[in-house]
């Protein structure tokens, strides 16, 4: 399995405990692009699919909630 694999199939697997540069790797392998906004804003474009998340800070760590409506939102879309 590439290393793009394991990293999805950990991102489908995970509750809370993925770092901000994994999900980020994760959106940009599904064809998003990312645009920074004002402060910790951050928006995931993909077409007319729109995520936008806050960076974490000063962990690492995506909380367990952003992770969640993200999934969420890939599955409406039928991307995960």
């Amino acid at each position: 399995m590439t290393k793009a694999g394991k990293l999805y199939a950990k991102f489908k697997s995970s509750n809370g405990e993925l770092t901000w540069s994994d999900l980020v790797s994760v959106l940009k392998s599904l064809g998003f692009e990312q645009t920074e906004g004002s402060g910790s804003r951050v928006n995931f474009t993909n077409g007319e699919i729109v995520i936008k998340l806050h960076k974490p800070h000063p962990q690492k760590e995506v909380r367990a909630y952003a992770i969640k409506q993200v999934k969420d939102i890939l599955k409406s879309e039928a991307l995960l």
